[in-house]
């Protein structure tokens, strides 16, 4: 029997490859490091059952805890972490009074790093495993960010920030030295150890056409690469994009058009979409990034699931911090909550508690097409993944006591949840 095998008993929440949930409420997770150096899962299911085929085999025993995967946050700006909180009348304002002047500062590799550090001492804190994430404009920032994912061993997702008009001095980069630090940047990263590199043009409207068609020669170039921006946030965009592009039939159809819509591509938002755009996502393989919290915040709209749903298209939630007012996954499942249950300006529904948790676990790796990676905690997957306490709080503890069945329990704890109840972060 291989010595590097750990294992773990305790309530344990698992998912299907279909999204659908698998609760054991006295399970076993057993663990084992590959020569890669990841730890992967071995076994997985009802304690009795796995302990049978593993006899021998010391386990940490965790009565009452609950074990379930990772997070994974499929839009998240690093440097944005000080901006949490700041007072806007909309995304535009906010971006030029707060963001910027803050993602300028990313120029200085002291000040990535640091800011980098924190940032990932806060995922784990919250229980995240995986992002998918911004830096700034400036090399020096997804230098930080991939050095100290590195450091950590992580399974994340970042790149650069392409910008080279309508942006302010401090943050506009060069469109021809944009790509080539991009190219260097996925040279350097793409593929070390759990890493993977994104390319990032930050959104239609900062980007000239040269920069667009660079970033989508680069996409070519390097298939397993991912692609990350922004579409269809707020109406106010939207306008700005039609003034830009008079000739592109939608703001998603601006990016197909300069060849970045594909698998592994990753659009933030996607509120003011058509059937005709859902129907492209759908059939590029590309994916929604839903940040409901970060929507809500600065009055974007709300994201039609009903509608996404219809046409298969692939998604999964985001904090979006800085405009998302969280990293807790826990408060970003309550606000898409709130997001589906709105029923004036689309279909409202009330999304069930294992599909919120799924979305952002193996539904999100579905979505940044990492499904039988990560995500599930099935057989061969990386074993990232979560201890959560439910008697966390005197009011916790009283509302989970009372969860007659699966769905009861997961929503007391998206309702009621916060970091506190994220007892240990474990990752591959």
């Amino acid at each position: 029997m291989s010595t590097s095998m750990q294992a773990w008993r305790a309530q344990l929440l698992r998912f299907d490859g279909a999204g659908r949930p698998l609760y054991d409420s006295d399970g076993l997770l057993i663990t084992a490091q590959g020569a890669d150096g990841v730890r992967r899962v071995v076994d997985a299911g009802a304690h009795d059952a796995v302990a049978a085929r593993h006899p021998g085999l010391a386990v940490e025993h965790l009565p009452g805890r609950l074990i379930a995967p990772g997070f994974v946050d499929m839009h998240v700006h690093y440097p944005q972490l000080d901006v949490i909180g700041s007072p806007a009348d909309g995304l535009l304002p906010w971006l030029e009074n707060y963001t910027f002047p803050a993602e300028s500062r990313f120029a200085d590799p002291a000040h990535a790093a640091e800011v980098a550090r924190f940032f990932f001492d806060e995922l784990a804190r919250h229980g995240v495993t995986t992002a998918l994430t911004f830096a700034t404009s400036h090399p020096a920032s997804a230098e930080a960010f991939f050095a100290e994912a590195r450091r950590r061993g992580l399974r994340m997702i970042g790149g650069k920030v392409l910008q080279d008009r309508h942006s302010p001095d401090g943050v506009r980069d060069a469109t021809e030295q944009s790509l080539i630090d991009t190219e260097a940047l996925i040279a350097r990263w793409h593929g070390q150890g759990r890493l993977g590199y994104a390319i990032t043009p930050r959104f239609a409207p900062s980007c000239s056409d040269a920069q667009m068609l660079g970033a989508a020669e680069l996409a070519r170039r390097h298939p397993t690469t991912w692609i990350q921006s922004h579409v269809a946030e707020n109406r106010d965009e939207v306008r700005w994009v039609r003034e830009l592009y008079p000739e592109a039939r939608s703001y998603l159809d601006v990016y197909r058009r300069f060849g970045l819509l594909r698998p592994r591509a990753v659009y933030a938002h996607c509120i003011y979409l058509d059937e005709a755009d859902r129907r492209l996502m759908h059939e590029t393989g590309t994916a929604a990034a839903v940040s409901p919290t970060s929507n809500l915040f600065l009055g974007s709209g709300f994201f039609d699931y009903a509608a996404a749903q219809r046409h298969d298209m692939l998604h999964g939630l985001a904090s979006d911090v800085g405009g998302g007012t969280s990293f807790s996954p826990f408060h970003t499942m309550l606000a898409a909550y709130y997001v589906g249950r709105e029923g004036q300006s689309k279909t409202g529904l009330s999304l069930a508690p294992s599909n919120l948790w799924w979305q952002h676990t193996g539904g999100a790796a579905r979505a940044l097409g990492l499904a039988g990676t990560m995500g599930t905690l099935q057989d061969g997957t990386e074993a990232d993944f979560v201890i959560l306490n439910p008697q966390a709080t005197p009011l916790l503890a009283r509302k989970t006591a009372q969860a007659g069945n699966l769905e009861e329990l997961l929503f007391a704890l998206i309702v009621l949840g916060d970091d506190r109840l994220v007892e240990r972060t474990v990752t591959a």
